[in-house]
């Protein structure tokens, strides 16, 4: 099922996000519906309060974005309860954009190296360090679950250049081709 994408200026889009265990509510039936949203949308990744569930869920889906010849250096996964534990590297600018922030783009610096503790869909629990284009959705997706959004770790410059825009969603004048809900609506 299609759930409706919550736009900026939500507040569960700010929350802290809950941990959750194997006995939350239909959680196969929300993953699902996550990554059927997700694709729908064109995401690379979904975290669960986007979709107005404040628990430390999020999907990635990496492999559509690589390049033919790198595409077994993409992942698609889940990630529950996931834990940053490091991050190096220089950082490095890369654009980013988000569903929830519709229209709006910008680069965004982050280290190239991501040592994350999560659970699986089975719960089962890994270490793992990522790089390239799979920490960097890690990283944005991880941001969605402690309240944090990419237009928070952009240029002042650019923040003031994108403020009109980030107004407009808030109020939902913004046009996509998924649902998406908006704070008072």
């Amino acid at each position: 099922m299609l759930l409706p994408i919550y736009g900026y200026g939500h507040p569960v889009l700010k929350k802290v996000a809950e941990d959750i265990d194997a006995g939350y509510p239909e959680l196969e039936k929300l993953m699902a519906d996550m990554w059927e949203t997700m694709y729908q949308a064109d995401g690379v990744g979904l975290a669960a309060p986007q979709i107005g569930r404040s628990i430390r869920l999020f999907v990635i889906d990496t492999i559509q974005v690589m390049e033919e010849d790198k595409k077994d250096d993409g992942i698609k996964q889940v990630f529950i309860n996931a834990r940053k534990l490091s991050e190096e590297g220089p950082v490095w600018n890369y654009e980013e954009g988000c569903l929830s922030i519709p229209d709006v783009r910008g680069d965004v610096e982050r280290p190239p190296v991501l040592r994350l503790q999560y659970q699986d869909e089975n719960f089962e629990t890994h270490e793992k360090t990522f790089s390239g284009v799979n920490a960097r959705v890690i990283q944005h997706e991880y941001d969605h679950i402690e309240g944090v959004l990419f237009v928070e770790k952009l240029k002042p410059i650019k923040k003031r250049l994108v403020q009109r825009k980030l107004e407009n969603i808030k109020k939902g004048k913004v046009s996509v081709d998924y649902k998406m809900k908006f704070a008072g609506r």
